[in-house]
């Protein structure tokens, strides 16, 4: 086949299907991306950049306008791969910066297979849930189905879609809703496994910890509101006066994937140390930044209580990680969270907002003679069941390519949801 990856940072969530198709042999595979670094052995990569400075005719606009450049710088590199004489069988893109919204103009008979990771709303999911961060305006709320202006536009010109997890695709509009097929994406269970041997060493402190240490692991991309930085800070002063032993090991960096920025360029690090700060003893909270994947690894293998908090949004793959690493998951109990922990059976349920039952949950697994081992087995049970990338989800994900690019019929590519 003739294949097109199409992501703001390729290979993003395609590096395993890419590879996978690479290592199959027998394909050509190109790809845009705005990443202006990093190579990817067997995919000829053309990079592309857009000015996005210009001002909005309408503040309502803005996001649509960026995204439009996006799309519009992708069109210009797909245009010279047209020219080159590269047509694709079938593109797999991830619309959600615009980058995919002409390629049907410039390839309209390849069929293309878009990855749906959130439809947005002004009420009942992310934007009214926390009530700490409302929003900001009357203009916010009228503006947030705005964002999907773009996703849009990727259903209407799609073939055919995927989304992680049945919440995810439950947001999107019902016509929609039979094209799209829930795939997560996968999770190397043979690599995030449970290690007794494991350790991670904390140099500045001369620590070495382990799997006999009572170690509480808390993970973001960058430490806000939307991944429940807040409930877990203001855990931390009772958890750490209860728990003398404990560690806190908190990953993430200090800048804004979801959600809005503090004023002044406070991050929210400086902001909730702010307020209990004085209260923690910090030789035993470390916060370790963002860390290479295989130091990742060896944390959650230490693990005694790993806890993940999320407004109702996109599910976070080291929660699933944390499920395969036998981790005992102290989890709130929103969607799509629930897709994945059953309370008491692979994990336990808390209010998101509540520090007590988060502090309840930890001890509840610390108090117990062997940590909650049933659990944390069951746990990883479920994800090599259903999430497993090696047995599950990337063989799926290959065949659903397959499938797209080959279908010839409206009722073949409905035919593929089931």
């Amino acid at each position: 086949m003739k294949i097109l990856f199409i992501h703001q940072n390729f290979p993003a969530q395609y590096r395993h299907i890419v590879k996978a198709l690479v290592e199959e042999g027998g394909h050509e595979i190109y790809a845009l991306s705005m990443n202006q670094s990093g190579q990817f052995p067997g995919v000829t990569i053309i990079r592309h950049g857009a000015n996005i400075d210009k001002p909005s005719s309408h503040p309502y606009l803005s996001l649509y306008e960026d995204n439009i450049q996006r799309g519009h710088s992708a069109a210009l590199s797909a245009e010279i791969l047209r020219e080159r004489g590269f047509v694709p069988d079938i593109i797999c893109a991830h619309p959600g910066w615009g980058e995919a919204l002409f390629m049907k103009s410039i390839f309209p008979h390849a069929k293309m297979l878009c990855y749906q990771e959130f439809y947005y709303h002004s009420s009942g999911s992310d934007v009214d849930f926390d009530p700490e961060y409302p929003p900001t305006s009357k203009d916010y709320t009228l503006s947030t189905p705005l964002r999907n202006s773009t996703i849009l536009q990727s259903l209407a010109h799609a073939d055919f879609n995927v989304s992680p997890t049945k919440w995810q695709k439950d947001q999107f509009p019902d016509i929609f809703k039979p094209r799209i097929k829930v795939l997560h994406d996968g999770i190397d269970t043979d690599l995030v496994r449970p290690a007794p041997d494991a350790f991670i060493e904390i140099q500045a402190r001369q620590l070495r910890l382990t799997k006999n240490d009572e170690v509480i692991t808390f993970v973001n991309r960058n430490l806000e509101p939307y991944r429940g930085f807040p409930t877990f800070m203001r855990t931390l002063p009772s958890l750490l006066r209860a728990r003398p032993n404990a560690h806190v090991l908190i990953v993430g960096g200090d800048e804004v994937s979801y959600g809005r920025k503090l004023p002044n360029g406070q991050t929210y690090r400086q902001k909730y140390m702010s307020e209990v700060g004085e209260l923690l003893d910090m030789s035993r909270v470390h916060f370790v930044g963002k860390i290479p994947y295989h130091v990742f690894v060896n944390m959650l293998q230490i693990s005694a209580v790993h806890v993940y908090l999320t407004y109702p949004f996109v599910l976070s793959w080291s929660l699933l990680e944390a499920m395969s690493a036998g981790c005992a998951v102290v989890a709130s109990s929103t969607q799509p969270v629930l897709e994945a922990i059953q309370d008491g059976h692979n994990g336990l349920l808390v209010d998101f907002f509540s520090p007590d039952q988060v502090l309840q949950a930890i001890e509840r697994v610390l108090d117990h003679p062997d940590r909650m081992a049933d659990m944390r087995q069951r746990a990883r049970e479920d994800v090599v069941k259903s999430y497993d990338l090696k047995k599950i989800c990337l063989p799926a994900h290959l065949e659903l390519i397959r499938a797209v690019a080959a279908a010839k019929t409206s009722e073949q590519l409905s035919a593929l949801v089931s």
